[in-house]
């Protein structure tokens, strides 16, 4: 009898932890749904670890059908609201954050571009239009979306609840239909003296191939031609291109170049596919500065430390940032790929090497297992948001800005914990030193962010 009740009770115990682990699995897959995917969250790890993400999928869509629905309601009352108001870039939404000891205010606008659609995947041909990039000059704050429209608007109204965009017109899709070319995307935006320059994926009869076009800047319509041409050409389309642009002196500028999933290319001097390389932008004569590339989503010039900074989209894992010291002889820097790369592939196989030191190569100054989606980064020296030397890291996947300390020598890099802004893939982002605020794409929304220190 006694046997009988142990064994009951015993059940009942089982029953319970099984509905226990049942309903916080549900709730940990309800609140993915629901608020969105933060790689960096160690539970969400371990349920992505053993359940497929095509089986995430099917629970979402089938068995998840409430948090679904209220997820995409959500997004679609906010898409109702950034229609209807049009081009005044309205504010819809303002969050405290704090990191440490510190608080943040961050302000939510409206950016008058496409959204990108997280159901199709980060790998989406579709969701390549809907990248979408900024940049500030002077008194105004320039956005291109990832279709090829332009606006602008004074960066002052940051100050207010609407940005009141400013059309910019420009002839991309003339030259789109001049050339025959399928647009792809753009890439980058960035303005150098009163010339714009863009980054252009598209696609022509002889494969996919990323360019340069610049235009004078003027604020009646951009007239953009051919600047420099890569020559490069990749049958199939992928996420692997690569494409920032960044100043280098006043005479030259840098242009990272993704291996564009071209075997062997990021490591061969006759191709320019996974490279960082220097354009005179008179001649238009170009140097190979680095080499070993996999696809740089961040580029920055450091002018008095003669110091590039890049980073990069690892495989599965192995997401990277890079130090180039330009003033260590005239050596071409080679950056690995695709022989060294902390990450492994999507398919578990991992024919990389770990070292990079160990077999010739340079190593990351940083790199993040798990991924966590890097795009652009940013540097600051002596301001309010960094008393010394500081590199600020935008993220795609992880919904987030990473903060690290640059020590004196600048071969190390601590980290100071990360910002994190739920529901937002951060492109791009920059700082103005007149509002002394961080400005942020994110392109979700799509939305501009302004954050600023609360004293």
């Amino acid at each position: 009898m006694n046997f009988l009740k142990t064994k009951k009770k015993l059940l009942v115990f089982i029953v319970v932890i099984l509905f226990s682990i049942f309903f916080y699995s549900f709730s940990i897959i309800s609140n993915v749904v629901r608020e969105g995917y933060d790689k960096q969250n160690k539970t969400i790890e371990f349920v992505k670890a053993i359940i497929p993400s095509h089986y995430i999928k099917k629970i979402r869509d089938n068995l998840f059908i409430v948090s679904n629905l209220k997820a995409k309601n959500a997004i679609l009352e906010l898409q109702v609201k950034k229609y209807e108001q049009g081009y005044e870039g309205q504010k819809f939404d303002s969050r405290e954050i704090k990191l440490n000891n510190q608080k943040y205010k961050v302000n939510f606008f409206f950016l008058p571009f496409k959204k990108l659609d997280v159901n199709l995947g980060w790998n989406a041909e579709t969701n390549s239009l809907r990248a979408h990039y900024a940049e500030i000059k002077e008194d105004k704050i320039f956005l291109i979306s990832g279709e090829g429209n332009t606006v602008f608007f004074d960066k002052n109204n940051l100050k207010n609840d609407r940005l009141e965009f400013k059309i910019l017109p420009n002839n991309i899709s003339l030259i789109l239909k001049k050339n025959n070319f399928q647009l792809i995307g753009i890439r980058d935006l960035y303005l150098h003296g009163n010339q714009v320059f863009i980054s252009m994926l598209v696609k022509n009869k002889k494969g996919i191939t990323i360019n340069l076009y610049k235009a004078d800047l003027n604020f009646e319509k951009l007239e953009f031609e051919m600047f420099f041409k890569t020559n490069e050409y990749w049958n199939k389309y992928n996420v692997f291109s690569g494409g920032r642009i960044e100043k280098f002196d006043n005479e030259n500028i840098l242009f990272s170049i993704g291996f564009s999933y071209v075997k062997n290319a990021a490591q061969q001097m006759n191709s320019l596919l996974g490279k960082i390389i220097n354009i005179n932008i008179n001649s238009r004569e170009f140097k190979i500065i680095s080499i070993g590339h996999r696809n740089p989503q961040g580029l920055r010039y450091i002018k008095d430390k003669n110091l590039i900074i890049n980073s990069e989209h690892g495989p599965k894992g192995g997401d990277e940032i890079n130090f180039n010291k330009l003033d260590q002889g005239k050596k071409i820097k080679n950056f690995g790929w695709g022989v060294a790369s902390y990450g492994i592939n999507y398919d578990g196989t991992d024919p990389y090497k770990k070292s990079h030191s160990k077999y010739g190569f340079e190593e990351p100054i940083k790199y993040f297992v798990p991924s966590i989606g890097i795009s652009e980064v940013l540097y600051l020296e002596a301001n309010s948001f960094c008393p010394e030397k500081c590199l600020w890291t935008s993220s795609l996947r992880a919904n987030s800005i990473y903060i690290s300390d640059i020590n004196e020598n600048f071969d190390q890099l601590t980290s100071k914990g990360r910002i994190f802004l739920k529901g937002n893939r951060i492109r791009d982002i920059d700082y103005d030193i007149d509002l002394d605020q961080i400005i942020l794409v994110s392109e979700n929304i799509p939305a501009l962010l302004s954050l600023r220190k609360i004293n």
